[in-house]
């Protein structure tokens, strides 16, 4: 199982992350838990310095952008259980 932790504090770039995450996670059939990291106080907790941040399994894998679709299909499926 995936834990995705999409981080941002709701700008539209965080939104179209966690959009784009649930999309795929929809499409490929993972079994996944996305979970939205809005707490600023948070942010630097979890080694984002910048926003959007994208967090799966405990890692992080992206810093203020949006990776591509496929990008993200290939880290997903990378970080599968």
């Amino acid at each position: 199982m995936l834990n995705i932790k999409v981080v941002g504090s709701g700008c539209p770039n965080c939104q179209k992350l966690e959009a784009l995450c649930s999309e795929v996670v929809s499409e490929k059939g993972f079994e996944a838990n996305i979970e939205k990291v809005t707490d600023v106080n948070d942010f630097a907790e979890l080694g984002v310095f910048i926003t959007p941040g994208l967090i799966v399994n405990d890692n992080v894998l992206s810093q203020g952008k949006i990776p591509t679709k496929s990008t993200l299909e290939h880290w997903l499926m990378d970080n599968i259980k």
